[in-house]
This record gives C-alpha cells, sequence and structure tokens, in this order.
C-alpha cells in the first residue's frame, strides 16, 4: 500500500516499474563496488571537535572522505547517542554508518545531543525540542565553516528522534541545509508532564535490544555489540521536556526530502504515509526497506538502506 502511495505522490512523471527496475540493476553493482573494498572489524576511531553553542561544549563527531564529493550531518534518536547508532563495531566486521558514507565519497559528522554520549546536560538537565534544533543547526554552520566548498550544501539525516529534531531545523529553513533525510521519523509525539527534576534513569539492555525486532535481520552478535557500545555510550537515559514543541509542518519543506523506514518499524504507518503526502517540495521519496525495522542502519539491510540514500542524493536534480 504505501509503495504504491510514494509512487502516485513522488512528485515526478517517470512511470515507476521502469525507474525502479533500473535502480535495482545499476544497485547491484553499485553495492558490489562500494562494499568490495569494506575492511573487516574496527576502524581508525572519529575525529571529535568541541563544538561550543551559547557556552556549552558539544561533542561533533567526523570522519573524512579524501576528495570528498559531500557532506553529511547524522542525528541519533532518543536514547542512544551517536557512536553506537553510527559507528557501530564488531570484533569480525564492521557496521560504521561512518566508516560506510567516507568509503562512497562523503565527509561524515554525527553530532551527539546534550546528555547525550560525549556531550554533557546543560544547567537546566533537561533537553527540549527547540534546543536539540538549535544545537542541530549551530552544527550546520559549523559544518559549513569547515567545509567551505560544500557551504550551504549539507545533508541532514535524521534518525527516529533525530529526525523529529532534523524536521524543526528544517522547517526554519536553515540555509545550510541541501538535503533532508527522515529516518524512521515519527510522524506523531506523545507528550508526558515532566518531573521537577530530571530523573536520570539508568539504561538497560534490554531497552538496547529493543528496536531489534525481526528475526534474523541482524546476527546475534551484531546486536550484543549494539548493547554493550550503547550502554558504555548512555549509561543514564536523557531527559525530555516541553515535547509539544515538536509540532510538524511538512507544507514548510522545500529542500529534497527522503523518507525511509525499515518494513517492520512501527512508525511506518498511515501518518507517515499522509506526512510524506504533504511536503511542499516536489522532490521527494518514500523508500521501504526489506527484512529490517527500526534497525535498518544496523542490520544486514544496512547496504541496501545506504544504497537507499546515496541513489537519492545522487540523482540529477535542478539547482536553483
Amino acid at each position: 500500500m504505501i509503495p504504491a502511495f510514494a509512487a502516485a505522490c513522488s512528485g515526478r512523471r517517470a512511470a515507476p516499474r521502469p525507474r525502479a527496475h533500473a535502480m535495482h540493476v545499476l544497485g547491484v553493482f553499485a553495492l558490489l563496488a562500494l562494499f568490495a573494498t569494506a575492511t573487516p572489524g574496527a576502524t581508525h576511531a572519529p575525529l571529535q571537535h568541541a563544538l561550543d553553542v551559547e557556552g556549552h561544549t558539544l561533542a561533533l563527531w567526523e570522519k573524512r572522505a579524501r576528495s570528498a564529493h559531500g557532506v553529511v550531518l547524522l542525528v541519533h534518536g532518543r536514547t542512544w547517542s551517536s557512536l553506537p547508532n553510527f559507528d557501530l563495531q564488531t570484533p569480525d566486521e564492521n557496521r560504521s554508518v561512518m566508516d560506510a558514507f567516507v568509503r562512497a565519497g562523503y565527509t561524515a559528522y554525527a553530532l551527539d545531543l546534550r546528555g547525550q554520549g560525549r556531550s554533557p546536560r546543560d544547567a537546566s538537565g533537561w533537553l527540549t525540542p527547540r534546543r536539540a534544533a538549535g544545537d542541530v543547526s549551530a552544527a550546520l554552520a559549523w559544518i559549513s565553516r569547515a567545509n567551505p566548498r560544500f557551504a550551504r550544501q549539507i545533508t541532514l539525516i535524521g534518525y527516529s528522534r533525530g529526525a523529529q529534531v532534523a524536521m524543526l531545523v528544517a522547517q526554519d529553513h536553515d540555509a545550510n541545509l541541501a538535503t533532508l533525510v527522515l529516518y524512521g521519523f515519527p510522524p506523531a509525539v506523545r507528550t508526558s508532564t515532566p518531573a521537577n527534576a530530571p530523573p536520570r534513569e539508568p539504561t538497560t539492555a534490554q531497552a538496547a535490544a529493543s528496536d531489534f525486532i525481526t528475526p534474523g535481520a541482524a546476527p546475534q552478535r551484531v546486536i550484543d555489540a549494539y548493547v554493550a557500545q550503547a550502554l558504555a555510550a548512555d549509561p543514564v537515559r536523557v531527559d525530555w521536556r516541553d515535547e509539544q514543541q515538536f509540532v510538524f509542518e511538512p507544507r514548510k519543506i522545500a529542500v529534497p526530502t527522503l523518507m525511509i523506514y525499515g518494513a517492520n518499524d512501527p512508525f511506518k504507518n498511515a501518518a507517515a504515509a499522509e506526512f510524506f503526502a504533504a511536503l511542499a517540495t516536489t522532490d521527494r521519496a518514500f523508500s521501504v526497506l526489506p527484512d529490517s525495522d527500526h534497525a535498518a542502519h544496523v542490520e544486514d539491510s544496512r547496504r541496501v538502506w545506504l544504497h537507499a540514500i546515496l541513489g537519492f542524493l545522487r540523482q540529477p536534480r535542478a539547482r536553483s
């Protein structure tokens, strides 16, 4: 149902079946070339930058591509920070999203939001949607200055809660943002009344493994590595408040936008399809990945996940 809906709302007149067939054929050869040289096991650690935002220091991670032809900024989800999600290493293979982008010729950055990973909480102890969006905008501005060749041409990839934050940034028409990728985007937000003080609850292994819901989508060793690295990076759960600030206005989105979900992602639902239809941009795509869920980027579907994003970034489009 959703693939048919996406084709109808793609904003392009090309017949969907031949185009999809061509993409499939090209995808086989592209993926073979891209991953043939992948190095098993751990690779070099990302470079950590200290990003100052109004006197508060955030961790911004970087892996640089030689002769890069693009730059991406990755924003993690609600509970687990950048490195478990985007630089996952296992003893016998590399499942790093950042390394995959580097191999494809993109310099990759990832931001730890306040209270997560290497970014400390601020004095309030809370994280709010508007505060997170402001920090992502500050990161985009810093990356533009550090990469003048790609200034104002950055691809913002938000994952889950990070996709919600990315939506706020895009709605504000951030000048440094050229392309938007909403991965595992929850189109609705459940709000709650926060406690007087941040609860600072410990995270758990059960919570770290909870997104792996598709049997056989990833080897157990990969799930175990994700759980261990997530708990090490984020032993205490971040505390959000003022979530009513998450007001999504798809008719304000004018940049090219890709929405991407694992087939079994609970957030791939009718509300997501309605959101996609309401986007102002006609340069848009809705991609569903087989045999995957809310952790598709580190599951065995990771190659298809990357190929879907690269295909969208690399397709010809008019420049203003």
